[in-house]
């Protein structure tokens, strides 16, 4: 699971408590992250935790200063793109913790570590032991409706203040005041990481084009049209099954793993409709909807919904 915590400036300095000492387990964290945990925690073991193709993730065991075990996740990427993205996802947890903490994995740190080359930057968050069963939709949207309802846009509009990342994948998210330009822009940006990474695909450039100059301004200005208003709210970006999960013991609900911004509320669901995610059936969204209405025009609801998917 994830994390949030302060932010600092590099280099971070290292507390007397924080050197590793005889530390067990099969990853040994960096000083920089053991200086980036509480003071006075003493890490006993790591261990390899999870997996992911661009990034090392690990479970940390440890006692707080007053001697209660605790344990922390974290992830680490190389390289520029790893400062960049570990940021964002920093920053982006960190937002929906405080909206919504008692469903994020507390966010402790994000930094750059002292002893690895290439440079490695890490990100450290409370590691909360989750199952791997399909959240239950009633309680999952129940969720989602207090962090779409309470959250507030610090700027009044859509986008986020720095750039977070869906996987390992830049997104346009910055400020726009139109929810149709932002989202237009934000599918620009998609088409164009396709075309640096896979090449020019002559056919998919003119459907872009044309879903963005006709498609996209039809269906979304009618939600700004006759005297109707929609609110930037926070949403979690990538809310798919492996995401989120239910605690043992608790049977509290966490997500986590974001790549939030300020969006219109029902951006959320798209990727549920996404047919490889086991959240594609429809009693999600309808679940949600019963807990947060749709805006107007109701009617045009499932369009909006499906050119959202991306």
């Amino acid at each position: 699971m994830r994390s949030v915590a302060r932010h600092e400036e590099f280099p971070v300095e290292l507390h007397s408590s924080a050197i590793p000492n005889a530390i067990g387990g099969n990853y040994v964290p960096d000083a920089a992250i053991i200086a980036s945990l509480p003071v006075g925690t003493k890490v006993l073991s790591g261990e390899s935790h999870g997996s992911s193709a661009w990034s090392l993730t690990a479970r940390l065991n440890a006692l707080t200063a007053d001697g209660v075990a605790i344990r922390f996740f974290v992830k680490c990427v190389k390289g520029d793109e790893g400062k960049s993205q570990l940021k964002g996802e920093f920053i982006a947890q960190s937002e929906l913790y405080k909206t919504i903490p008692n469903n994020i994995p507390k966010p402790y740190a994000w930094g750059k570590c002292q002893e690895q080359s290439p440079p490695t930057y890490f990100f450290i968050s409370q590691y909360v032991d989750v199952d791997n069963v399909l959240p239950d939709p009633a309680k999952l949207c129940s969720v989602l409706a207090d962090l779409h309802q309470k959250s507030a846009s610090p700027t009044g509009q859509f986008g986020f203040h720095i750039p977070t990342y869906d996987g390992k994948l830049p997104q346009a998210v910055g400020w726009d005041s139109s929810w149709t330009s932002f989202f237009s822009r934000l599918l620009g940006g998609v088409f164009e990481l396709d075309t640096k990474v896979n090449g020019p695909w002559h056919e998919l450039a003119i459907l872009v084009e044309k879903t963005r100059a006709h498609v996209i301004p039809r269906l979304l200005d009618a939600l700004v049209s006759d005297g109707r208003s929609i609110k930037p709210c926070l949403i979690h970006g990538d809310l798919w099954e492996g995401n989120a999960g239910t605690e043992f013991g608790t049977g509290n609900l966490f997500i986590f793993d974001s790549c939030a911004y300020y969006a219109h509320h029902e951006m959320e669901l798209a990727i549920w409709r996404t047919e490889h995610h086991q959240m594609s059936p429809k009693g999600y969204r309808k679940a949600y909807l019963n807990r947060m209405e749709l805006s107007e025009p109701a009617e045009e609801w499932d369009d909006r919904n499906q050119v959202r998917r991306q």
